[in-house]
């Protein structure tokens, strides 16, 4: 058994052992496990979920022994450790880095994940539009790119990324899911994939990360500038009628939001209809420590829609 097929494998049980499990911050996580009394894991959400290290008997022993031999558990000492994690998205599963996620190519989910969810499906509620392509940049575990595909079976749903290892999860997830529709490329941004979309949706990295991990940094302009290209390259591929759907996050300065002053010049187009707002005022404090940060007044959750005119 490959690593793939026992990553699947381990879904496919922990479902049937009716595991949940709601990823929070990184902070949260990191604070939870520091309370007296969780630094071992007793039930599956604290082995899978939390990361915590376990007892060998928390498991049955074909299933511990198949995850070893896979790689899928690490020993602690004497106790074994996770080495994915595994969230819950409505009636969905799926499996991305342990915490903490340090590695360059870590594959991130938590609380942006749950917003940028919300803002699709509120998107797939209100469209009158028939979805025949849809593509989901930077797409981590593909949970945007699932959410298409299971709301609209007919499309043809794309999940690209730069980094092989999200790749590599998001197959495991739409297939746990049963999803037929959703395929995966390698591709930076739109760059590797052709044609125009429907529906293009992306929650990439906002952060200005001093190492320039791919999950976090967005490159320069406090980590706005992915955010500022996606929606200039975007545009361009829509089809008529199509639209973006951008979740990302803002570095607030003295009051003004620099990422929408970037991008409204490109959004003030006689064929382009968009609406902004923020979803959240103020994401991720802790960041605010950080060097590159001096000025900031906050991070905000913002979400972007952009809708190409169809002609009259």
């Amino acid at each position: 058994m490959n690593g793939q097929q026992a990553v699947l494998q381990l879904g496919h049980w922990l479902r049937e052992s009716n595991y949940r499990f709601v990823t929070p911050t990184p902070v949260t996580h990191q604070r939870v496990n520091e309370r007296k009394g969780n630094a071992i894991g007793k039930t599956l959400r604290d082995a899978f979920g939390w990361n915590r290290p376990f007892e060998p008997s928390l498991l049955p022993s074909n299933v511990e022994q198949e995850l070893i031999e896979a790689g899928l558990l690490e020993r602690d000492h004497l106790r074994l450790k996770s080495t994915v994690r595994w969230s819950s998205l409505d009636n969905l599963l799926l499996v991305h880095s342990a915490f903490p996620t340090t590695q360059e190519d870590s594959v991130f989910f938590g609380p942006d994940t749950y917003r940028f969810a919300q803002t699709i499906e509120r998107h797939l509620r209100s469209t009158v539009g028939d979805i025949q392509r849809a593509v989901d940049i930077g797409c981590g575990t593909g949970a945007g790119a699932m959410l298409i595909a299971r709301a609209c079976p007919q499309a043809e749903v794309l999940a690209v990324d730069i980094n092989p290892k999200a790749l590599d999860f998001t197959r495991i997830n739409a297939e746990l899911a049963g999803l037929k529709n959703l395929a995966c490329h390698a591709s930076n941004v739109l760059n590797e994939v052709e044609g125009r979309f429907d529906l293009i949706v992306a929650n990439p990295p906002y952060m200005k990360d001093s190492r320039q991990r791919a999950y976090r940094h967005g490159g320069d302009a406090l980590g706005a500038d992915l955010s500022v290209r996606i929606v200039r390259e975007s545009i361009e591929r829509l089809s008529m009628g199509g639209s973006l759907v951008l979740y990302t996050g803002v570095a607030i300065v003295d009051g003004q939001d620099p990422f929408l002053a970037s991008v409204q010049a490109t959004l003030d187009r006689p064929a382009l209809d968009w609406q902004y707002r923020e979803l959240d005022p103020d994401v991720f404090g802790e960041e605010l420590l950080e060097s590159g940060y001096e000025q900031v007044d906050r991070i905000a959750a913002v979400e972007l829609i952009v809708t190409r005119r169809l002609p009259v």
